[in-house]
């Protein structure tokens, strides 16, 4: 039996989509973007003082032409993700400015060097399934540095990529490398390499940017999550009913836009919503309250028959601490229990705003955690159970029976070395190190231990010559970094 979490019962759910949708009918959404709103008019939607009205009916028709699952692939094809149902996937939060610069303490901004070495690390834990440009190089022009993490992504991994672009221009380079490694924008389309995060501005608005993102990814077949943002309680109602209400209609707003763009095109009903804490004038992504909103819209897409994000299992913390394995701990959990897709957060400090590799190593044994966790619990021959605890009363012990042999490793996560499970003595000879001494160490380890993503030299040399095309377009004559090592 799989455990699980639930918030809103159907009739919750029911009022608050229909709620949802009476505000984009008669409040509508304001959408910056000419192409979105010409093809949104041309289905019927009233346009007045640059607001768009939306219709029932295509609500309904996006909603039916949206699939309730897909699939993702990494560099070389192979499946990684399946979304649907209550499967359970993470992904490292992004894009922060900051990096946890773990021999100071302190925030820096993250060079090439640091995204290359993220790579290197991410490729090696086994229980965050995909990439995500988690931050942003410094050392780079900021006109290519959404188009450039991807490339080192692509260059230096091998798992699908959660990304997004913050200008118009920079889907087309992105979209090229993506072309580079399928080698047809029909295979491309065939299996995704990334999704990408497309974000309404609340209250209830579309930019320029981010509905053109929309459109672009439906053109290609690019799957996208949808993250709106309201803020409990400053630019949404500070109930989490209302928040919710608010969520619903900014994020069918942005289906609809890709719906009605190509048909199909796969999405993520997601987020990153927050209460405002009045008292700091901030937005805690550890807060139990910023949990619920997220595990709740989790529910509404799921009643919507739609795979789902949520920005959870992150930290407010400034520091790899106590605060930051409790709100990261609890968000893993309820996200899991929840069945929320895609959970986007791993590595995650200070309101999103910064990185750290050694939270990235320790979040993996949550998230490995999590995982066993939503397994539940099933017999593995207990029943009948006589023989068995026959041979535990004649041996004095079953570390070596048939039945622990079989099913050790399917009963028991073992935890990763950055997790302390010794007894004080042995401890002691091993050094006697703290948690961040062996999520440190851990990340030294990885970082030595990575092999090539066996790409082949022929593409490795195509995003290489993409993307300095794109740097010298922007006047950045060579990049920092371009030799995989």
């Amino acid at each position: 039996m799989r455990p699980t979490v639930e918030f809103l019962d159907q009739y919750m759910i029911q009022r608050i989509i229909l709620e949802a949708r009476t505000i984009l009918i008669n409040l509508g959404i304001d959408v910056q973007n000419a192409h979105a709103k010409k093809l949104l008019a041309d289905e019927g939607a009233q346009i007045k003082n640059g607001r768009v009205f939306y219709t029932d009916s295509m609500i309904d028709k996006s909603l039916d032409s949206a699939p309730g699952e897909f699939n993702l692939f990494d560099i070389h094809g192979t499946k990684t993700h399946h979304f649907s149902e209550k499967e359970v996937h993470f992904t490292p939060g992004s894009a922060a400015l900051n990096i946890l610069d773990n021999k100071s303490g302190d925030l820096r901004k993250p060079t090439t060097s640091d995204y290359i070495q993220y790579v290197k690390v991410i490729e090696q834990l086994n229980h965050i399934a995909s990439q995500s440009t988690a931050f942003i190089p410094g050392d780079v022009h900021e006109m290519i540095s959404d188009s450039y993490r991807l490339f080192l992504s692509l260059l230096y991994g091998s798992k699908p990529v959660v990304t997004g672009t913050f200008t118009i221009k920079s889907f087309e380079v992105m979209k090229d490398f993506q072309v580079i490694i399928r080698g047809s924008e029909r295979k491309l389309k065939t299996k995704p390499l990334t999704i990408f995060s497309c974000c309404p501005s609340s209250p209830l608005k579309w930019s320029d940017v981010t509905a053109q993102n929309v459109l672009d990814c439906a053109k290609y077949g690019i799957p996208v999550e949808f993250v709106a943002m309201p803020l409990a309680g400053f630019l949404s109602p500070v109930s989490l009913t209302g928040t919710l209400i608010q969520h619903t209609a900014e994020t069918l707003s942005g289906l609809v836009i890709s719906q009605l763009s190509n048909p199909g095109t796969p999405i993520l009903y997601g987020g990153s919503p927050a209460i405002f804490d009045v008292r700091y004038e901030t937005t805690p992504m550890g807060a139990i309250e910023t949990m619920m909103i997220d595990c709740a819209y989790n529910e509404i897409g799921k009643y919507l028959g739609l795979p789902t994000q949520a920005y959870i299992s992150l930290s407010d913390s400034k520091a790899l601490d106590t605060q930051a394995g409790i709100e990261s701990g609890i968000g893993a959990v309820l996200a899991s229990l929840s069945g929320i897709n895609n959970i986007s957060g791993p590595g995650m400090l200070d309101f999103e705003s910064c990185f750290s590799l050694e939270k990235l190593v320790a979040d993996n044994e949550i998230c490995g955690m999590t995982q066993r966790l939503i397994k539940g619990i099933e017999p593995r021959d207990d029943f009948p159970s006589l023989t068995l605890f026959h041979e535990l009363l004649k041996e004095k012990h079953l570390l070596i029976s048939d039945h622990t042999m079989k099913y050790l490793e399917s009963e028991h996560y073992f935890t990763g070395p950055t997790v302390d499970r010794a007894n004080r003595s042995r401890w002691q000879e091993e050094g006697a190190k703290s948690f961040k001494e062996r999520a440190a160490q851990q990340v030294i380890d990885l970082t030595n231990k990575y092999t090539s993503n066996s790409l082949s030299d022929e593409k490795k040399t195509e995003l290489i010559k993409r993307m300095e095309k794109e740097a010298q377009f922007h006047g950045q004559k060579t990049l920092p970094q371009r030799v995989n090592d």
